[in-house]
């Protein structure tokens, strides 16, 4: 398939450049993949949505204040972005400045906090702090690192709202944005109306944000993430399988740690690593059975995952009544609620 045709028409009004008053005050768009209905609702309507029996997978990583502001040793200042903390004292990131850094070459974060570049990796570089370590440095220092549509600099507000209320693993330089509608009290009601929880871990990196550059979207080389599916989770997915019921991923982030960690015969299995999965109209699912997600950038990956998952032209209907509806989009916009657009009992299932 061609880029082109995941591209579509997004009024600028319509990006939320700040979260609704209230967690789960959001809207929530609802799509049947198999049969291509659209259903209007409100967040709060997922507790008849959900089941008993259904297990509701999150992603439990924690946005870091990865945003940093300082100077070149000529004055001239300089932005950081820590794309992943490899030590304590050394940091993969993105440096957006008037010039490249050579290896070897110094800067200063904060208060005169030294750092130097220790590898050139092209897009990202390898930094070392000269003193202090990248954790106590970001804490201190560092800013939420909201993502490029939003057009404002973070404020307060985003310390809380840009993360979800059960983010526990640090590393992440995104939000899982689906999970932001969940307060703690919904979660409590899903719980008590029998829906299970679960949770998968997967650092978000910016490359969640990298546009496809290529026509051809089989030529298309994805970014890196770390992830991890415990040996909890996977006894829930076989479980609830097992019972009937439902696997149901919150974000793309869940979807891509645990179709990562699923093999071809239908079985999920404890796994830590990277993943680099890509998925695209025409790959079979293994997993998961619905998901909730957020509404997603024109011709990006996480749009082509959606529509792989309930079908390219359903889900290009939804975004276009979407659009007519005056849904908001993005990391702080409204939601959808997705099932799949054939039968959750297939093949590896049997």
């Amino acid at each position: 398939m061609l880029r082109s045709q995941f591209a579509f028409d997004l009024p600028p009004e319509l990006v939320a450049q700040y979260p609704a008053a209230e967690r789960s005050s959001s809207r929530l768009l609802c799509l049947d993949g198999a049969s291509g209905v659209i259903q209007d609702k409100q967040f709060p309507d997922v507790l008849a949505l959900l089941k008993p029996g259904d297990l509701l997978v999150m992603n439990d990583t924690r946005v870091m204040q990865a945003r940093l502001f300082g100077r070149k040793r000529s004055g001239g200042k300089i932005e950081v972005l820590v794309e992943r903390v490899l030590d304590s004292q050394r940091a993969l990131a993105k440096v957006r400045h008037s010039k490249s850094l050579p290896t070897g070459a110094g800067f200063f974060i904060a208060d005169g906090i030294e750092v130097e570049v220790e590898e050139n990796r092209g897009r990202l570089l390898i930094l070392r702090l000269c003193r202090g370590d990248w954790p106590g440095l970001m804490r201190q220092y560092g800013h939420m690192p909201l993502p490029p549509y939003i057009t404002r600099a973070d404020e307060d507000l985003d310390e809380a709202r840009y993360q979800t209320v059960y983010a526990r693993a640090d590393g992440a330089v995104a939000a899982p944005t689906a999970g932001l509608h969940f307060d703690n009290e919904l979660l409590q009601q899903l719980k008590d109306s029998g829906v299970a929880l679960a949770w998968v871990t997967l650092h978000v990196g910016a490359g969640t944000f990298e546009p496809v550059r290529v026509d051809d979207i089989k030529d298309h080389s994805m970014h890196a993430e770390t992830f991890e599916v415990g040996s909890e989770v996977c006894r829930q997915i076989k479980a609830t399988q097992q019972a009937g019921g439902r696997v149901v991923a919150v974000g793309t982030t869940s979807v891509r740690a645990l179709e990562s960690a699923t093999n071809e015969n239908g079985i999920t299995e404890p796994f830590q690593g990277d993943t680099r999965i890509f998925i695209t109209p025409g790959y079979r699912f293994r997993c998961i059975d619905a998901m909730i997600t957020n509404f997603h950038l024109p011709e990006s990956t996480l749009l082509m995952l959606v529509s792989a998952f309930a079908g390219y032209e359903p889900v290009m209907a939804a975004y276009r009544h979407a659009v007519t509806q005056r849904y908001r989009f993005f990391s702080y916009g409204d939601a959808m609620f997705v099932t799949r657009a054939v039968s959750h009992i297939d093949d590896s299932r049997k």
